[in-house]
């Protein structure tokens, strides 16, 4: 798959990883349509990233597959995931 992949202090770059796969019952997998900013990543300024790490916060797109325990969230339903999540909700 194809995800977005911090290198440095402003390279980020596209990169070819393996596929997700759920692992929690709780957890979905998103195929990314849009995306809100990621400049403080870009920027460097975002304390914790590592050369290599996957971003993706704040996106938009089509669930692709969920975990049994997400209740009514479906494959080919449109989400919308903000940065504010925080409680696992």
């Amino acid at each position: 798959m194809q995800t977005l992949t911090r290198h440095d202090k402003g390279d980020i770059r596209t990169d070819t990883r393996p596929a997700r796969r759920i692992r929690h019952p709780r957890a979905a997998i998103i195929r990314s349509t849009a995306r809100g900013s990621d400049l403080h990543i870009f920027h460097g300024v975002k304390p914790g990233m590592q050369r290599g790490d996957v971003i993706g916060q704040e996106t938009m797109g089509e669930v692709v597959e969920t975990g049994c325990g997400m209740g009514n969230l479906k494959p080919a339903n449109r989400v919308v995931a903000p940065f504010t999540v925080s409680c696992g909700e």
